[in-house]
């Protein structure tokens, strides 16, 4: 049965420090994601006119490495950090970092993910020529934990854990092993790491910016897990409009939805997800907000919208047809729009116009490639998996 439902944010407004998301304070981060061989900005795509409204901006990170999702620029950023950190270095260049290969092939690297944020783990690990250990909870298909070995370095394990169970366990393997954990969630007493991955994915928004020669969208629709991608846009689109922040709504699977209910009670704290988790949009299945994002998006968050697997599944054929490749949780934040602009009580609740100048990001490709083929072949939401 289809379903979208919307919360508001009682907490929204309050101004938050987003300093270090200034493009001066990110410098480095983009200095090191375009030293990078395979670095070429991602496409963003314009949709003018679309169902009545001005332009919807895409910004499509199926293209992103070569490994179909954004994660990777906060993988590599919190890897190049702990490395340099390591070895004693300040802001070293990539060439400075591979003359210590004895010392690299000696650190380990472990995380837990649902798919890309692993992917991503394994690339840059064997990118720099260290070993990685990545953890899959329940439910996870084959082909992914395939796609995160093919990528990189990574030992790949999928467990019969909830995602974060998985995080707990991947944490206490770390600690008993002395690897380093790259976990792209925050929880007391660990913050650093998730504050670097998610300063990773600044460059995706600053790509966005200038592509979008710096107008300032109405309103940005992120698809959250844990948040962390979509806290960190949030910061740097409030840090570059400072007098007049976009909309923001957080977009969820109907049966993992932390964000939604952490608003729907609205006392300002973390609530996890209250559904069966049982969800397509794997890269999504996240049952806890990461606290780092949850204190930006508390404040710049106007809503948290849930959706259904069929509302994904009509946006990733609706893309399609615009030649944008988007996988069951990519597709997450333009499917709350494709549906919102067909009904005029979604469009007040989102104060859409026909002057709204909106945002999205296309997080990944087709990650699941034979789901992908079947979403796009049938509209019947029974044979969609």
């Amino acid at each position: 049965m289809t379903m979208i439902k919307i919360v508001k944010n009682k907490n929204r407004g309050e101004a938050v420090d987003t300093s270090a998301y200034s493009f001066d304070a990110t410098e480095n981060v983009r200095n090191l994601h375009k030293s990078l061989k395979v670095y070429n900005e991602t496409p963003l795509i314009e949709l003018k006119n679309f169902k009545g409204v001005r332009p919807i901006f895409i910004k499509d990170e199926s293209q992103r490495f070569g490994l179909k999702a954004f994660k990777a620029l906060g993988g590599v950023w919190a890897i190049y950090k702990v490395i340099s950190r390591e070895l004693g270095l300040n802001n070293p260049t990539l060439e400075e970092i591979f003359t210590r290969r004895d010392e690299l092939s000696r650190m380990t690297f472990i995380t837990t993910t649902d798919g890309n944020h692993g992917k991503g783990v394994s690339w840059a690990a064997g990118l720099f020529g260290c070993k990685s250990y990545v953890f899959m909870p329940k439910g996870t298909v084959e082909v992914r934990a395939q796609a995160i070995r093919d990528a990189g370095s990574a030992t790949v394990k999928i467990t019969d854990l909830s995602y974060d169970d998985c995080v707990k366990y991947t944490a206490e393997l770390a600690a008993k092993n002395h690897w380093h954990l790259i976990q792209d969630t925050s929880w007391a007493g660990y913050e650093e790491i998730p504050a670097q991955i998610m300063l990773g994915y600044s460059t995706l928004a600053y790509e966005a910016l200038r592509q979008m020669n710096y107008q300032r969208p109405t309103h940005i629709f992120l698809q959250a897990g844990v948040g962390a991608m979509a806290g960190a846009i949030a910061a740097v689109f409030a840090e570059n409009f400072k007098d007049n922040p976009p909309r923001i709504t957080i977009v969820e699977p109907v049966e993992v939805a932390c964000f939604y209910e952490t608003m729907r009670i609205g006392d300002g704290l973390i609530h996890s997800a209250t559904g069966n988790c049982q969800t397509m949009m794997a890269g999504l299945n996240c049952a806890t907000p990461c606290e780092l994002a949850w204190k930006i998006l508390r404040r710049y968050a106007a809503d948290s919208a849930i959706i259904s697997d069929d509302v994904a599944a009509d946006a990733m054929r609706e893309l399609a047809k615009h030649k944008i490749i988007s996988g069951e949780s990519g597709c997450a934040g333009f499917a709350l729009i494709n549906a919102a602009l067909a009904s005029s009580e979604l469009r007040r609740a989102l104060e859409l116009d026909e002057d709204s100048i909106i945002f999205v990001i296309n997080t990944e490709g087709d990650t699941d490639p034979d789901n992908y083929k079947k979403i796009l072949s049938t509209k019947k939401r029974e044979d969609i998996r």
